[in-house]
């Protein structure tokens, strides 16, 4: 799991903008509640 994982992620730039993904979707959160 984690060699795919590595894989998925090569340089690892792909984990901030998940990061970003997800504060994203928190503010999407925040606003439709």
């Amino acid at each position: 799991m984690a060699n795919k994982e590595q894989k998925a992620k090569p340089s690892g730039k792909r984990e901030p903008q998940l990061t970003l993904k997800e504060k994203r979707a928190k503010k999407a959160e925040k606003k439709k509640s």
